[in-house]
């Protein structure tokens, strides 16, 4: 009996992700008595997972998996923990992951507590601590299935190292058909993603209009930052819809959460309230923002951003 760790790649390389569902398996193993295996998909090198505590990892190679299909994905982690007689199968809480996840549970037959953000305060019975109510409350949560699923919220656990030495093994599962095909992907080879990014920049209405954008981007080149914007600015077009942060859009687990020109409705904050530190830039101080950001700048983005830059500019000089 080992715990199953799903790793997410792409092209190839570990997603961050990866590193921290590795840190919480081996976390998980360590209080049950167990082994970490990984399953990879479609990756260079493998080994690195060995830094993280894994102790074996079932690497899939097979060029028509490079494009991510939910039940083709699902399909490869069930029979890799039917191999393994992994009791615990533990994802990720990204987009893929919360899609795959209840399919896996249905093949399985397994309980799965998503949005899990510390490991197990009880083993018997297994007992897990989770986000609830869109990040406004803990929930403990009592899984009885013989076979668990956990996914890990983004940023919660972090990344440990525990280095061990990692056998990697191919491993070839049966893959059903599917009715889904992939026809093309398109994607910002020279932006940091927005899942990835240790720091996020975001804009809102405030900025007044998409031609003021140069500065966000500025600010998160000297920042080695994502982008990221309100849902009213991707519905007025000023940005791509990929860049819609929040409870409605893509959410963010971010260290570091820098807010310009936004308001802050309930639903931004939402999907922006896992991020670590949280600032707001924005000329009203009755913004709703202030109350949920640990640091707040009122004042006139067009004055305060360009000054920031600067400043960051000239401290990074000095190192």
């Amino acid at each position: 009996m080992s715990v199953l760790v799903y790793t997410e790649s792409d092209q190839g390389t570990f997603k961050k992700a990866a590193f921290e569902v590795a840190s919480y398996a081996k976390a998980v193993a360590d209080q049950l008595g167990t082994s970490v295996t990984a399953i990879s998909i479609n990756v260079n090198d493998a080994s690195p997972l060995g830094n993280f505590g894994v102790d074996k990892v079932l690497n899939v190679s097979n060029p028509s998996l490079n494009d991510f299909n939910a039940h083709t994905y699902a399909s490869i982690i069930q029979q890799a923990a039917e191999r393994e007689s992994a009791q615990v199968v533990i994802v990720s809480s990204s987009a893929d992951s919360k899609y795959l996840a209840p399919l896996l549970a249905v093949k399985l037959e397994a309980g799965y507590a998503s949005n899990v953000i510390a490991e197990p305060s009880n083993t018997s019975p297994f007992t897990v601590k989770r986000n609830a109510f869109t990040n406004k409350a803990f929930e403990l949560t009592q899984i009885n299935t013989k076979i668990k699923i956990l996914g890990v919220s983004n940023n919660a656990f972090g990344i440990v190292e525990n280095s061990a030495s990692a056998s990697v093994e191919d491993f070839a599962p049966a893959l059903p058909e599917s009715g889904i095909s992939v026809k093309s992907v398109d994607k910002a080879s020279d932006k940091v993603t927005i899942a990835d990014a240790e720091i996020v920049v975001s804009g809102g209405r405030g900025l007044k209009g998409p031609e003021n954008w140069g500065m966000i981007e500025e600010l998160a080149h000297v920042l080695g930052a994502a982008t990221a914007c309100s849902k009213p600015v991707s519905d007025l077009g000023w940005r791509p819809h990929g860049e819609h942060v929040g409870q409605t859009g893509k959410p963010v687990a971010s260290n570091l959460y820098i807010a310009i020109g936004i308001s802050g409705a309930i639903q931004h904050l939402a999907g922006v309230s896992a991020s670590k530190t949280k600032v707001v830039i924005n000329t009203d101080p009755e913004a709703p923002f202030f109350k949920a950001a640990d640091y707040g700048v009122v004042g006139d983005a067009f004055q305060v951003v360009p000054e920031l830059i600067e400043k960051l500019k000239a401290f990074k000089s000095q190192q």
